[in-house]
C-alpha cells in the first residue's frame, strides 16, 4: 500500500518525507485554504519537494472550465495528478484527461457505482471519502471492499484511494481489504509509529543499557 500525506502544509510534507514512508501528495482547496498562501506558491513548494504523484485540485464545475484548469495543472509537473469531482461534468473532463495523458484522480466518491463510473472514465485514482460517511454513521470501510471488488471483477486499472481517514484502524482496514493508497493526515500518521507497548519496552531497554559496561 502506497502512503500519501494529505495536506497543503509544506513543513508536513517535509516531515513525512523525512521518514521515508511517504510516497506522494493528495491538497484540496480546504487544505490549501488553511496556508493561507497563494495556490501557485503552493504547487511551487510541493513540486519541489515531492517526486511522487501530487492530486491538484481543480476548482471549476463546468467540462470547459475544468479542463483548461487541468492542461494548466498538468504543465506545471509530470507527477500531477489533477483531481476532478465526481459529477457528468467531472466524468466528462475524467475521459478527457486521460485521452491526453493526464493522471487523475476522482474525488468525493460516495458510492460502488459513482466508483465504477469513474473507472469507466478512465481514472488514474478514485477516492472513497470512508471517514465521511461513518460521520454519517454509515459504513466506509463496506464501500472500499466493494469497490477493490467491482475493480478486481472486471479488471479496472483504476487504483483504490482511500480518503478521508480518521484514526490509524482506518489505515489498518483499508490495507487489510487490499486498497491501493491511504492517503492520511498529518496526525493519524504520527499515530501509526505508536503502541504503549513500545514505549514501555524502549524505556526499559534504555534503563537497562545503562548498566552495560561501554554503551554510555
Amino acid at each position: 500500500m502506497l502512503f500519501f500525506i494529505d495536506t497543503a502544509d509544506i513543513n508536513e510534507i517535509r516531515r513525512a518525507l523525512s521518514w521515508g514512508i511517504c510516497d506522494g501528495v493528495t491538497t484540496n482547496p480546504s487544505l490549501v485554504a488553511k496556508t493561507e498562501k497563494s495556490f501557485s506558491q503552493i504547487i511551487d513548494e510541493i513540486l519541489a519537494e515531492v517526486d511522487g504523484p501530487v492530486s491538484l485540485e481543480v476548482t471549476a464545475t463546468d467540462y470547459e472550465t475544468m479542463m483548461e484548469q487541468a492542461r494548466t495543472l498538468h504543465a506545471r509537473g509530470e507527477n500531477v495528478v489533477v483531481k476532478l469531482p465526481m459529477t457528468p461534468d467531472g466524468i466528462r473532463a475524467t475521459r478527457t484527461c486521460a485521452e491526453e495523458g493526464m493522471q487523475t484522480n476522482v474525488t468525493l466518491v460516495f458510492s460502488p457505482t459513482q466508483a465504477l463510473i469513474a473507472a469507466k472514465a478512465g481514472a488514474t485514482y478514485v477516492s472513497p471519502f470512508i471517514g465521511r460517511l461513518d460521520d454519517v454513521a454509515a459504513d466506509g470501510m463496506s464501500l472500499l471492499s466493494d469497490i477493490v471488488e467491482i475493480y478486481q471483477n472486471h479488471g479496472f486499472a483504476t487504483q483504490v484511494l482511500a480518503a478521508s481517514i480518521r484514526h490509524p484502524e482506518h489505515v489498518a482496514d483499508a490495507a487489510r481489504i487490499g486498497a491501493d493508497v491511504a492517503t492520511i493526515p498529518i496526525g493519524v500518521l504520527e499515530k501509526l509509529f505508536r503502541h504503549p507497548l513500545t514505549d514501555v519496552g524502549l524505556a526499559r531497554f534504555m534503563e537497562d543499557a545503562k548498566r552495560v559496561p561501554g554503551l554510555d
